[in-house]
């Protein structure tokens, strides 16, 4: 189970980009993700190749390759294999018509690897940045299978279906954050700049202004006096947390536990995540990969420490002779409806069809889920909004409505 836990976590590691020689002494190059340079040359140490030169990958911006980016190469490839081109003119075609540089340089890469006598996915878990353990095992299937382009296709729309599914949480999600902050920032900039203008007006009434206008003057007042204590306090906050959910496993499972827990989002997330589950298991499935093997990619694959513990569980409890579904409801994370289609994928032995059917309907259940929430959620944002930035107007403009009595 060592194998298993290694998997899971390097995915959170850097890159390494490398050159050095194979055990016949030919000059390579490659990728490698590890979580120092010291695993990294171990790793590679393992594989045979003697490492002359490594070094962190940078991160750049503007021409990053993106998740959306594979799913389309994916698609294309399969659809040029249906074709009936051959393979290398397949990445030439693929390649030619890729408009970010970065993806031609990547795609050129492999196909000079396969023309090297390399097979495809040896040549893809050479960038484990863009293919992790799930599509390069289902390429190797592919390959010893003979059905290569068949598997590209389950592995196209099963990249479609996760980035479908992904961006309608996201969308879920970043909407209400994103105009709350907006309100946030501008109650800011009301309270440091806007409102102390109105307390040198107010002075030289020399009347007892309402209590509403002395609370907002006083949060005004500890706002200007400790504004950058506050904000250099919010970065570090910010930027403590991004560490901890980077760097810390317990703090990420916690993170992921909470979220599961949050009203209405926590529902939601909670079907985004059983349905990639389910699916990433079905196209492994698919793919002829052992169940026990699956189970590893599955874990990762699913986005959430959560179910990525329950993974390991059932990867333990299978490979000890228990069945699929008896090792799900031991986990404890799955809804009984999920349970009963597992069995009777088991019973009829049609475990892929099955589990295709559940992520289909927890997709369908998150688009519903997101349009209800979507509903709810303008009008809340409007209550808030309206409660925060109002209030504040209404707070410094009372006494103007006792003007005549102050005069």
């Amino acid at each position: 189970m060592m194998t298993a836990s290694v998997q899971r976590k390097t995915p959170r590691g850097q890159i390494w980009v490398w050159e050095g020689k194979d055990r016949a002494g030919k000059k390579i190059q490659g990728e490698s993700r590890a979580d120092s340079e010291t695993l990294a040359r171990a790793q590679l140490r393992r594989q045979g190749i003697a490492v002359t030169r490594i070094r962190r990958q940078r991160m750049t911006f503007g021409d990053n390759i993106t998740d959306k980016d594979i799913a389309l190469f994916t698609r294309q490839l399969a659809t040029l294999m249906k074709a009936g081109v051959p393979l290398l003119q397949s990445f030439d075609i693929a390649a030619r018509g890729a408009t970010k540089p970065a993806l031609t340089r990547l795609l050129m890469e492999v196909r000079t690897d396969v023309e090297t006598g390399q097979s495809l996915a040896d040549s893809f878990r050479r960038h484990p940045r863009h293919f992790d353990d799930l599509y390069c095992n289902v390429v190797a299937a592919g390959e010893s299978g003979g059905v290569l382009d068949s598997l590209l296709d389950k592995l196209a729309r099963y990249q479609e279906k996760v980035l479908s599914i992904k961006s309608k949480v996201k969308s879920a999600m970043i909407y209400p954050a994103l105009v709350l902050s907006a309100g946030l920032v501008v109650s800011a900039i009301m309270l440091v700049f806007v409102i102390p203008s109105f307390k040198d007006l107010y002075a030289s009434f020399g009347a007892v202004l309402p209590w509403p206008t002395r609370m907002v003057m006083a949060i005004s007042d500890t706002f200007v006096a400790l504004r950058w204590v506050i904000l250099l306090t919010l970065i570090g906050v910010v930027l403590g947390l991004r560490h901890a959910h980077r760097s810390s496993a317990a703090f990420r499972a916690g993170v992921d536990r909470f979220i599961l827990r949050v009203p209405l989002i926590g529902s939601i997330v909670l079907k985004a995540t059983i349905a990639r589950w389910a699916r990433t298991l079905a196209t492994l499935f698919a793919a002829g990969v052992p169940l026990v093997e699956a189970l590893d990619s599955v874990g990762g694959a699913a986005g959430n420490a959560v179910f990525a513990e329950a993974t390991a569980l059932i990867q333990q409890d299978v490979s000890k002779g228990s069945s699929l579904s008896a090792s799900m409801q031991k986990s404890n994370c799955f809804p009984v409806m999920v349970l009963q289609m597992t069995t009777i994928g088991e019973e009829s032995g049609m475990v892929d069809d099955m589990l295709n059917k559940i992520a289909d309907f927890y997709e369908e259940e998150v688009d519903n889920a997101v349009a209800v929430l979507s509903s709810l959620i303008e009008p809340f944002v409007i209550i808030v909004l309206g409660t925060l930035v109002g209030g504040l107007m209404i707070a410094m403009y009372l006494p103007i409505f006792d003007m005549g009595k102050i005069v």
